[in-house]
């Protein structure tokens, strides 16, 4: 007998993210049911009917398995609460979060289960294994420098996925992004300081998302980068996270537990 389909709510219905969640989980009946599309109470979506018969909504009421979060950190903060209260087991894909937030995630995680996610994308959560190596190894010789890029409307900078690679560069060198981390440079006495690691973000177009990592030391450079051409590699990541994280037990789960790393 086939597992019966993962009720999934979606909020942040009406971003880029959340519509193509929900178009995605409407093309695969037989691994999703859509049970609540959320948005904001001043959102002029709410009322809408976005497929399956389920309407734009303010508040979650029908019953789910899991909710896949795509909002803003203030949409985040309220979801926790009723996630928890409900007992639904979240995915957790918002970017720009502060350190009381993570906390807050922190708290929720020991009442349900919270698999969070600064990036989705498969390939992205394999590269975030592959720098940390490539630090290790290289050792402190080589000078580390990540670029990223993304659309003109990108709200928070660095990306949430830039400050991911940061940090497990620094986690697996024994660094500290609070004193090695350099936000761009400015001025005219700024020579590089060893052993930090620079972070550069662009705005330009309609970029999906593009993050590379330069290692470089006398003689040589080694650049990893990783580009996103469509919004869908992060859906489909996200939907396979929340097959994952249904019917899980409480606790903080990540993309490595998805791909078994």
């Amino acid at each position: 007998m086939s597992a019966k389909p993962i009720r999934v709510a979606i909020s942040g219905a009406g971003g880029k993210m959340g519509s193509r969640l929900i178009a995605l989980a409407l093309e695969h009946p037989e691994s999703f049911r859509l049970a609540a599309a959320l948005e904001s109470a001043a959102s002029p979506l709410l009322g809408r009917d976005c497929g399956a018969g389920v309407r734009v909504s303010a508040a979650l009421t029908a019953p789910a398995d899991v909710l896949i979060d795509f909002s803003a950190p203030t949409g985040t903060r309220l979801l926790l609460e009723i996630c928890r209260r409900k007992k639904i087991n979240m995915v957790i894909g918002t970017t720009g979060l502060t350190s009381a937030d993570h906390a807050l995630i922190d708290a929720a995680a020991k009442d349900i289960a919270i698999l969070q996610a600064a990036n989705t994308s498969l390939g992205v959560n394999v590269l975030l294994r592959v720098v940390a190596e490539m630090a290790r190894q290289l050792g402190a010789a080589y000078d580390i420098e990540i670029v990223e890029a993304h659309h003109n409307q990108k709200k928070d900078a660095p990306s949430g996925t830039a400050l991911a690679l940061a940090d497990s560069i620094a986690r697996a060198t024994g660094r500290s992004l609070d004193k090695h981390l350099v936000h761009g440079r400015h001025g005219t006495e700024v020579p590089r300081i060893a052993g930090t690691i620079g972070m550069h973000a662009l705005r330009m177009g309609d970029v999906v998302g593009e993050h590379t990592v330069y290692f470089a030391a006398a003689g040589e450079r080694v650049e990893v980068k990783h580009i996103a051409s469509t919004r869908d590699t992060f859906v489909r990541g996200a939907l396979q996270a929340a097959r994952f994280i249904s019917g899980k037990n409480s606790g903080r789960y990540s993309m490595a537990d998805v791909l078994g790393m």
